[in-house]
């Protein structure tokens, strides 16, 4: 399994740290040259309260054929605007949002989203078969 990621203040890179730890899923860094050739679940962050970040949109424009799944960060104090990151890319790309989580997650966050990739690999291997 391999997580793609972008974190600005670190929060997102500590949330991946945690599931690695855990899993063993390969998780990579994106960067705007990062051109990706196999599926993966993407984990961004919400910035200025309720936009997508650049980065992520770049990485998007360009692979988003391979995003499985959208899960983002953000602050609950942003209110309707927590996390909303996902939400835009979600509909944007039309693919599944599968977690929002605060800052750099709880460790309810961090089950929460093994075991919906977890799930999401055995709703997708059943479609295939």
């Amino acid at each position: 399994m391999t997580i793609y990621y972008d974190s600005r203040t670190g929060n997102v890179e500590r949330f991946v740290r945690k599931v690695s730890a855990r899993t063993g899923w390969q998780c990579l860094k994106i960067s705007e040259d990062l051109i990706i050739s196999s599926p993966g679940h993407l984990i961004t962050y919400t910035t200025k309260i309720g936009q997508v970040s650049y980065s992520t949109e770049r990485f998007m424009q360009v692979n988003s054929p391979f995003i499985l799944t959208i899960s983002s960060s953000g602050n609950m104090n942003w209110g309707a605007n927590f996390a909303v990151a996902a939400d835009k890319i979600a509909t944007r790309y039309g693919i599944p949002l599968l977690l929002k989580f605060e800052l750099s997650g709880l460790e309810r966050d961090v089950n929460a989203f093994i075991e919906k990739v977890n799930s999401f690999k055995v709703r997708l291997h059943e479609q295939v078969m």
